[in-house]
Order: C-alpha cells, then structure tokens, then sequence
C-alpha cells in the first residue's frame, strides 16, 4: 500500500523508494520534535532587550527563534545549546532596568499630615510597578516551564540587584530553580561563551549593599524633601510656591562643592606682584626669554632694587647648560570617570550623554563595558584582535597596524575593580549615524590605540644664567618621535627651540625689565573639575556622578554657562548657607563618603548590610531633628536671595514634637503603625493604621476631647502594654465621672471609659490581599528589638474582647457622631450612629468603675456618682418649655400639607437663619430608657451643692474644678416668659466657661442633666428623630438625641410599624403594597 497513492511522480518502483524516504524523513522530524519537547528549558535574563537580542545571537549563532513576551518591549529569543552536558532549550529574554520600586506603605506616602520623622522607621515594601507587569508575568510563565535561571544582568552593584529582583520573582513561582550567574565585560561571542562556561552563584553581598543605599535614599531624601518643600512653600509662596526643594545625600555635596568654589571667587582678594624677565634677541628670527628662579615677589621696592642691581652690570654667565631626554606619557586604560571627564573636557559632550551614548555602544556590541573602575588591562585579555579589527579605518588603520607591527606595550595603571576590564572597542563601527555616537566611539578607539603604543620622545635643553647673583631658566625641546600623538590629537606637546649655548659663556641681554601681576581668582568648576572633587571624596560612583550633577541643573540648584562652568542659584546658595548657618555639614562630603565607605565593606563581606542601615539611618535622623528645630535660619538665608517678604509659616505637624513620636502601638491586623492623627478639619483627633487604605482599624474620638497626647508610662492591665494616653476634654464634658484632664488607656481594659467617649478597641480584622504588609515590607528596625507593640498585638486584641461585651465589633475609619458641644456614649450595636436620626436601639452606658491601679489622673480622681433612674416625661404638662439644640424655645406649628399628618402639630427651631435642625412632634411622648430601649443619653454633672460646716444654705457650684468652683447667679434679660428669671451659670469669662446651668427656683433640680426630682427630664434624652431636650419647669442646656422609636408612657415599646402602609408586622422595604 502505497503512503500517498496520488502521488505518482516516479514509475511504481521508484514511487515506492520515494514514499519510504519521505516516511522516514518525517519520523525523524517527529522523533526531533518529541526530543525538543523532552528538553531541560533553560532560563536567561538579561538586563535590557538589546543585550538579550545580542547574546541570543551570538550563542546561537544568528539561528534563533524570535517570539513575543507579555511586554511589547522585551521579546524572547529560543535556541538549541549544549549545556550542563547535555542539549537543552535556551530561552533569552530581558527586563528593563531595576523589575521592583520601594516606596513606604499606606499612609506614610502621603505629604500631608505625616511628620516627615517618622518616616526613618516608616516600612518600606517593594512592589512591581504597573508599568512592569508584563514582564514580570513573562518571567512567571517561562519560569513555569524552565528547570535553571541564568542572569546575564550587567556585572556592577545595580545589575547583581536587579539580578536578585529576578530571582525573587522567579522563585515565588518555583523555589526549587537552579539560579546561575553569568559574569562578562563586553558582548562579543568570545565573552559570552566564557560566562556561559564559566557559571556561579550571585553575589548577595553586592546585593544587600545596593538594598541599602536604595532604603537610605529613600527615607531620607522623602524626608528632608517634604519638610522642605512643604514649610518654604508657605514661606516664599510667590517664588517657590510650585516647586519642589529636593534633597539627595549625594546632590547636596555635589551642590556643596560648586557653592564652595563660588564663595571662593568672591571672597578672593586679589594681590599684586612683581617679577624680573630677561631677554636675549639673537636675530629676527631667533629670541629667547629667561624667566626669574625667584617666579614673583609681592614688594615692589624690593624687586626694584635687583633690577637696579642687575642693570648696573648686565652681563650674563652661562652657569648651566644640560640636555636630557624628555618623554610625554601614553595615557592610561579609560575608566568612566576619564571616559566623563575626557568627554566633556575634549569633546564638550556632557557626563549624562556619555554614559547614554556609551550604554547603548555597550548593548550594540561595539564597545565593553562602560561602568569599570578598572585602568589596567587583565594579562588573560588578548588585545591583538581588539587591534586588528581597527586596521580598516581609513583615519586610524594604518597607525593600529604599525602598532601590531611594533608590538603592544598597554600601559598600566593602579585601579582594579575585579569586575571588568579598561573600557575598550570590541569591534568596528564605521557606520554610526549619530555624530555624538561617532565622536565618542572614535574617542574610544584612540585613546585604546594610544595607551597600547608608545611614549612621544623628545630632548630637552634647560640653560641657566646669571646676573648680579640673580639666576634666571630658559628651555627648549625637540620631538624626536611622536609615537601615539600620532593618533591622539587631544593632546599637544609642541617644539620650543632654544638656541645653541655653552657653558661658562657670556651675553649681554636685550633687555632687563620689571613686571607687574597679579594673583588670580580659581575659576568655576567645570563638569570636569566638578566629578572629579566627586570622586575625591567618594560621593557617588563612577556609575552615578553623571545622575547626581544632572539632578542639582534640574533642580535650578546650579545652572551651566556658556563656557560649561557651573554657577549656584539663588535657591542652591541659601539652602547651603541655611544648613551652613545651623552648623550641619549636608554640604560636606563627610556624610556620604562614609556611607560610600561603608558599602563598599558591605559588598566585600566586611560589615552587615542591618548594621550599616542601623547607624546611617540614627545619624541622619539626629541631623534632621537638629535641622528642624532651626528651620528660621533656612528662611533667614533664603530671604536675602529673593524678592519677596517671607511669611510666618505655621508649625507643619503641631499634633507631635520634634522626635515625630505619634505612634500608638502596631495594628492587631496589619501590624503597622497605629498613629495619632488630627483629623482633616482640625476639629478632633483619630488613632488610625498606617495601612489605609488596605488596612481601616481606627479609633475617632469625639470632638469634646481638645487634645491627646501620648504618655510615656504604658499600661500594666493589658497584656501587651500599650501606652496611656493624656485627655483634655471640653470643661465639664463628662463630669461628674472624669475630670477635664485624664489619662487611661484605651486598649479595652477600661470598657466604662471607652463606651462613654463612644469608642471601640482594635481588634483584628481579615487580612485583605492587598494588604501592604507583605513579605516584601520591612521596617527601618525590622532585624533588631522592636521599641513598638509588635509582639504584642495579637494580646491586645485578646484582652479587648475578654474584656468587651459581646456587642463590641471592629472599628473601622467611619468617624463616629459629632455632636455640638455635649458627648453622646457609644451604642450596642456593632453599627455607629451617624448625625441625624437612627432607627437603632441604642442604651444609656453604665456608670464607670474606679479606674485601674495604672490609670493615674493628671489632676484630682474623677467624682463618682450613680445616675438616677430616668423618669417619664409628663405628657400632658402645660409647664413643659420646649428647647431645641441651639438653647432656644422652640416654634410651635401646625402640618398644614395635605397628607396624612394634616393638622398634627410640632416643634422646630424659631431661628429663620443659621438655626439648628431641630424637629420633634408635639404629641410625641418620652421614651423611658432601660437597659433595652433605645434613649441616647451623656452623663452631665448635676449641680454640687457643698455643705457649709455651720449647716447653712449649701453653696452651688459649677462643673470647674471637678464641681467646687462656686456658680454665678445672673438674670434672664431677654423678653420673653422667663424674662427676669435667675440661674447659676459659669463665672469665668465665655470663651473659657463650662456648660453649666441652673434656674434658682429649681430647688436644686439640674438643668444639666440629672434633674433630682421625680417629674425632670433627663438632661439629654429626648424623643424624635432629632436631637432636642424637654425639660419640666425649665429648660436643661443638655441636648440629646432620642430614638425615632415611639414608646409608651409605661416604658412598653410600640410594636414596629411599616412606612408605608402604616401596618403593623412588617417593614416598608417588605411591604406588599409597593410592587
């Protein structure tokens, strides 16, 4: 049987023979294809899409397979390869630069509200950016399907970090895969395949180090940042209102130093000299000028005398003549710095542009490596080939080829950072589009051609003559071979001719003659003078210098003219005499270099990476704290540079001291930061997570506290000893049970307290997947001894509940009821109640208990006192005042709207303008509160009557000073029924006055809240789905806030009612009328 019986090309026989070899032919392609399938996958990443297409290419040798990733930008390239001895599928593929970003978490990343000091023990988390995600999403599917990762990031401090930020998401996906480490300094074949060969483990240490200065940067550049940004905003609003004032521990210095070098020019005094020039004129053509062995004098009468001297007798004697070889040096193997600073000295391209256009030489294969440290070329490295492929440049091959002629001979410096070679060509490149990828790659190619010939050689002949004992030099020199200026035309070194002079001679000189000078101010740095004090003082690295200045000229810190010195700006020069002024050394390069210092012994295993971060973040931190408390000085130095008044800016975070103590304790959920905030209005304060939004744990306090403060003394009742806490409330507001000032704890072992003020402990809550606690957060003190309530949070939430009733739930960052001047206790419910009306039950708390033994008062212990059973509002009472919430008679009127309250009648503010939302229904009975029912009530003060000790008249006292200072008694001038009527109310002045208040003719009934008799109201009680307060011959100043929930005289409860219909059984949202 025929394998394809329609196809009849050959006779039978032949059609046979063919059929068979097209059946093997496709099992062997199957038997490959199953092979391949079987294949280890191998995993390599490299740094950039263009590294990756390139060792692609050269493993491969140009026979790969393109694919597209998740990323547009970064593609995959597949190939067969012998690996591990055996064949396996190499996939290729990249990153773009750094795959993880830092920032701190939840709310610490906002400007507003946060003392920036607290942001050197804030967590900090790394996260993939959204910007990063389809590459991440590449790398998790290929690592899938992969057995082995190979990072083929540069081979420098960043690359090993982003290498290990490849191996952390690889290993989230498969922890078991094989990670190696493929080391090169140039893409050429001969590189990579000895990487390829010659594979290790990543470099942790250079990783860590690189962890650290990310994590310091960050703290502390977010930190001095913000603190200047936000306070010279205020300042200087017209000249800085939009700007942002950065701050870098490695700009600052860079910035030090052009400011430095500026001060020197101005402070500069010039100074006059004098000095003595001989010269002899042989002929026209033939002059020769003998300079004074003393250079210059600064007294004229002095160098007039020796000219005088040496005019007597002007002969001259030929003491010395002497004629010796004189060398010019190659240059050395180019390193970055040299590559930046050559660059922009010769080629007047910038630093920035540099290392861009030597980056992108690197990627495309022409040049190696360009961030080397390196001046001295390794003896394994072959540069024979390196000069050979040179020979076919038009300009420079001919010189390359008599160098391979004559023989290298590089010559050698002292740097070596055992990473990577001098940077050098790797191939030719004659056909760059771009003149600055053109200059710089010719840059390259002669200064390698240079330092691999030889010296320029040259004779040199110095005379020496004197006059009356006044010796003056002369020299002359002869190039006798060029050598590597032959190829290197950024240098000179030009003839000088001096004629033939022998020994022991004489001449009589042209001329004798006195010249006037004067010293010279230094100049401006340049960007060369600028990188190179840079790195003097070991601010930055060679792969940062360029970062650094380019930072400070978009900052406007410092500006460039025209001849490409640098000159400070205004906002440059009074931010560094401020910190100048404040005797802090930001501007001196002492801070960073020691940091630089430090992880250099990082990387080489010498100094722990949380040791390192440990110190620099307490020496910074004290530095800021110094800088804070003499922030005027800023502004006293930035004045005199701008033209503008400054303004009083009001202290940024008043809620807190210098140190930017706010933190209460960790979050029982997240385990973050707990704060003490002020809230957005400024009206009230509220503990929340710093995990917002992921994280809402929060405690809102009521507006009646004025202040809270953290106390140093912890708490010995809960478990995990959180601090106390220092109140201030309204005078009075929650007398007679605490005083005006109190300092408790508010972890739940007091429930009394907490369900007064209408506040919830913190408990857990489910964590949120989302949440920013994650593996990838750390704290600045995450690897020592924690000074925060970490360990313990999990107790304090235990202890809150054991300690709770059952009704108690988690607190969210819904802020509770604000009401006007009076508290209202927190309900049973698990729900908060919001301004308005509520349709929850809600019941008055419980008296509190003693406090516990910790709980120590800032003044006197609170007075205790039992509530009296709350009465039943008489019904029909002509004597009843209704008051509603502004302390005013309320408005009888009528419904006179059709509709099914026709005719019925209610109170509401008489106010037209600016009133209260008082309303209560005028056949509306009072609600007889229990320990069931619904009745919001607080807790006044009754007026104290104290006792004199002859058993006179008892004296009435106010609710100030814990209920001793004695009341005021005033009368009712405003028209009205009560017009002439007396009451007791505060004595001191109405800003500072508490609630208090009482008429006379009450007989000792409170007005404020417990009335004594059998027939008062309850001083915040109330009836209505609005907040007012009824009170029997009087009207209390309290107001309350009832439940819309009828009930009857006896205290039974109504039965519910629907909305709608007006039946009962059901509700209005279940009501079959409506369809």
């Amino acid at each position: 049987m025929l394998l394809f019986p329609r196809l009849k090309l050959f006779p039978r026989s032949k059609q046979v023979q063919f059929n068979v070899v097209v059946f093997t032919r496709c099992c062997e392609t199957y038997a490959k294809l199953a092979n391949t399938c079987k294949m280890v996958q191998v995993l390599n990443v490299a740094e950039k899409n263009d590294a990756a297409k390139n060792i692609a290419e050269l493993l491969s040798r140009g026979r790969m397979n393109r694919r597209e990733g998740k990323s547009k930008f970064n593609k995959i390239y597949e190939f067969e390869h012998n690996l591990f001895n055996q064949a396996v599928k190499m996939v290729v593929t990249s990153v773009s630069g750094h795959l993880l970003s830092s920032d701190f978490v939840g709310n610490y990343k906002k400007w507003q509200g946060i003392n920036p000091v607290a942001l050197f023990e804030a967590p900090i988390h790394k996260f993939c950016s959204e910007d990063y995600q389809n590459i991440k999403r590449t790398l998790e599917d290929e690592t899938k399907k992969s057995k082995y990762l190979i990072i083929w990031t540069d081979c420098d401090r960043e690359g090993e970090n982003i290498g290990y930020e490849i191996i952390q998401v690889c290993q989230a996906i498969k922890p078991n895969i094989g990670v190696f480490r493929a080391k090169f300094s140039e893409i050429t074949y001969q590189s990579v395949a000895r990487a390829l060969q010659n594979l290790g483990p990543p470099n942790k240490n250079v990783s860590d180090a690189v962890d650290v200065r990310i994590e310091l940067d960050l703290r502390i550049g977010a930190a001095f940042t913000r603190f200047q940004t936000l306070r010279l905003q205020k300042v200087f609003p017209n000249s800085l209102g939009q700007s942002m004032i950065s701050y870098g521990s490695c700009q600052f210095p860079t910035l030090g130093f052009i400011v430095e070098r500026y001060r020197a020019i101005e402070d500069f005094v010039d100074e006059k000299f004098w000095k003595l020039k001989v010269v002899w004129e042989l002929n026209e053509e033939e002059r020769v000028e003998f300079l004074w062995k003393r250079h210059h004098l600064f007294n004229q009468t002095v160098v007039q005398i020796l000219l005088e001297k040496c005019l007597e007798n002007p002969e001259a004697d030929i003491v010395k003549v002497q004629t010796k070889n004189k060398s010019k040096w190659r240059p050395l193997p180019l390193d970055t710095v040299e590559l930046e600073k050559l660059a922009s000295r010769k080629l007047r391209i910038n630093a920035k542009e540099t290392m861009k256009i030597a980056e992108k030489l690197y990627t495309q294969g022409y040049i190696s490596y360009p961030r080397t440290e390196t001046n001295i070329f390794p003896k394994e490295l072959d540069l024979n080939p390196l000069v050979q492929c040179q020979t076919v440049d038009p300009s420079w091959g001919g010189f390359a080829q008599r160098v391979l002629d004559e023989g290298l001979n590089p010559r050698q410096g002292k740097k070596s950072d055992q990473a990577h070679p001098p940077i050098h060509p790797t191939k030719y490149a004659g056909n760059l589009a771009n003149e600055n990828e053109r200059k710089l790659y010719e840059f390259i190619v002669r200064h390698f051609l240079a330092c691999v010939s030889k010296d320029a050689q040259g004779y040199e002949t110095v005379a020496e003559i004197q006059i009356q004992e006044e010796g003056f030099v002369a020299s002359g020199l002869q190039i006798v071979a060029r050598n590597y200026l032959e190829v290197y035309p950024y240098e000179r070194w030009s003839d000088r001719s001096l004629p033939l002079l022998n020994q022991g001679e004489q001449f009589t000189p042209t001329s004798i003659t006195m010249e006037e000078g004067a010293t010279c101010a230094p100049q401006l740095l340049s960007e060369a003078d600028l990188i190179s004090l840079m790195e003097k003082h070991g601010i930055g690295t060679d792969a940062t210098h360029a970062d650094h200045i380019e930072t400070i000229k978009a900052r406007q810190y410092a500006g460039v003219q025209a001849d490409g010195r640098f000159l400070p700006c205004s906002l440059g020069m009074g931010l560094v005499q401020g910190y100048d002024a404040m005797g802090i050394a930001l501007s001196k390069p002492n801070l960073r270099a020691e940091l630089e210092a430090d992880l250099k012994r990082v990387c080489d295993g010498e100094r722990s990476p949380n040791e390192v971060l440990r110190e620099q973040i307490d020496r910074y931190r004290q530095v800021f704290v110094q800088a804070m408390e003499q922030v005027t000085k800023i502004d006293e130095a930035l004045s005199t540079f701008f033209d503008e008044e400054r303004q009083e800016a009001p202290a940024p975070y008043p809620d807190v001291g210098l140190d930017g103590n706010t933190s209460y304790c960790k979050c029982p959920s997240c385990n973050l930061d707990i704060t003490l905030r002020r809230k957005k209005d400024n009206n009230g304060f509220f503990f929340s997570c710093m995990g917002y939004p992921q994280c809402k744990n929060a405690i809102w306090l009521p507006t009646t506290v004025q202040q809270v403060e953290i106390d140093a003394q912890t708490c010995t009742a809960c478990p995990s000893h959180p601090p106390l806490v220092r109140f201030k409330f309204n005078p009075g507001a929650y007398a007679p049970f605490y005083p005006d000032t109190h300092r408790c704890c508010i972890g739940g072992c007091d429930p009394n307290f907490m369900e007064l003020l209408g506040i919830r402990p913190l408990v857990s809550q489910p964590r949120n997947q989302n949440n920013p606690q994650s593996n990838n957060t750390r704290t600045a003190n995450e690897s020592r001894n924690s000074s925060g309530y970490a360990s313990g949070s999990q107790s304090f939430a235990s202890s809150a509940n054991s300690t709770r009733s059952s009704g108690v739930g988690v607190t969210t960052s819904i802020p509770p009821p604000r009401p006007q001047a009076q508290p209202r206790p927190a309900t049973s419910s698990n729900t908060r109640i919001v301004s308005g009306s509520s349709n929850r039950n809600t019941r008055p708390p419980a008296p509190p208990a003693a406090p516990a033994a910790n709980q120590s008062n800032a003044s006197s212990q609170p007075y205790f006192r039992q509530p009296m059973p709350l009465p039943q509002r008489p019904e029909n009472n002509s004597d009843t005042v209704i008051v509603c919430n502004c302390s005013q008679d309320a408005m009888l009127l009528t419904v006179r709207k059709e509709g099914p309250n026709t005719g019925r009648q209610f109170y509401k503010c008489a106010k037209q303008q600016d009133g209260c939302n008082f309303f209560l229904w005028a056949d509306t009975p009072a609600p007889v509160p229990s320990s069931s029912e619904a009745g919001e009530a607080t807790f006044r003060q009754p007026a104290v009557r104290n006792q004199p000790p002859d058993g006179g008249d008892s004296e009435t006292c106010c609710y100030c000073d814990g209920g001793r200072e004695p009341a005021t008694i005033r009368t009712t001038q405003k028209p009205g029924p009560n017009c002439g009527r007396q009451f007791y109310c505060c004595g001191k002045p109405r800003e500072v006055q508490c609630k208090f208040f009482e008429w006379v003719d009450d007989n000792g009934a409170s007005g404020g809240g417990f009335d004594q008799g059998p027939q008062e109201a309850f001083g915040r009680g109330g009836a209505g789905s609005s907040r007012g307060t009824i009170s029997s011959r009087g009207r209390g100043r309290g107001r309350g806030r009832g439940s819309s929930n009828e009930s009857s005289a006896t205290g039974e409860r109504k039965t519910r009612k629907c909305g709608n219909c007006g039946q009962e059984g059901h509700t209005r949202n279940r009501c079959p009328d409506i369809e």
